[in-house]
């Protein structure tokens, strides 16, 4: 796994191997998500994008009345 977020306050979910690339806050409720990286694979540039398409699928899920999964997958 290259990239995941995970939902603040979810760290017994968090993969110790992983490098925290920074937190993001939905819009829509304020929930928090922190991305984490392998550290071989970390690029600031590509926490920016995926920051950006977390942003547009916990929208979505607002949109659906769904609730936020405890854990996303990000894009490469």
């Amino acid at each position: 796994m290259a990239a995941v977020a995970i939902k603040k306050g979810q760290t017994r979910d968090r993969v110790h191997e992983m490098q925290d690339m920074g937190t993001f806050r939905c819009d829509g409720c304020g929930e928090e998500f922190i991305v984490f990286h392998d550290p071989g694979l970390a690029s600031k540039d590509a926490a920016a994008r995926q920051a950006h398409w977390l942003g547009k699928v916990l929208a979505e899920e607002h949109e659906r009345e769904r609730k936020h999964p405890d854990r996303i997958r990000l894009p490469d």
